[in-house]
């Protein structure tokens, strides 16, 4: 893939997963979570630069949900702004996400909306610049109030 975005030179998201969707969640053991994903991360950014790909068209995401347990994300979430070292837009996907549900008790993910909108507004208040939602019209609104305390 980053040999045509770079020729394309379109915007890519690098985001921290491992295995694949049948078995990243039994590979959840971290020595450290956030510098393990900091650090894949940064080893993904080199590369992607190496193949020609301009730096501002470079997003990192660290990979809610995958292949992290409900406290892993949590953690992440937490120490967010770290990830503002790597100098890149971060993008965090939250949207109904099952961490939220085990908080919350809300077995069904279009019952999350609420428990999204915290997240998204912690997520903003911790350094996140880009979200991906399935609930646009509400999280606008979380985005505009947490802009308006943190970032004006």
């Amino acid at each position: 893939l980053l040999p045509t975005v770079a020729k394309l030179a379109v915007p890519i998201i690098l985001m921290h997963l491992r295995g694949n969707p049948q078995t990243m969640q039994s590979l959840t053991h971290y020595e450290d979570l956030v510098k393990e994903i900091k650090e894949f991360l940064q080893n993904r950014v080199k590369e992607a630069l190496q193949w020609g790909i301009a730096r501002e068209n470079i997003i990192i995401d660290p990979g809610i949900g995958f292949a992290k347990t409900g406290r892993q994300n949590l953690e992440l979430l937490r120490e967010l702004g770290q990830f503002r070292d790597l100098d890149l837009p971060v993008l965090i996907g939250l949207s109904r996400k099952r961490f939220i549900g085990e908080i919350t008790g809300k077995n069904d993910p279009k019952e999350r909306v609420f428990g999204t909108a915290a997240a998204c507004a912690i997520a903003i208040a911790k350094g996140a610049d880009i979200l991906r939602v399935h609930d646009v019209a509400a999280i606008v609104d979380v985005r505009k109030v947490v802009d308006a305390i943190e970032r004006s």
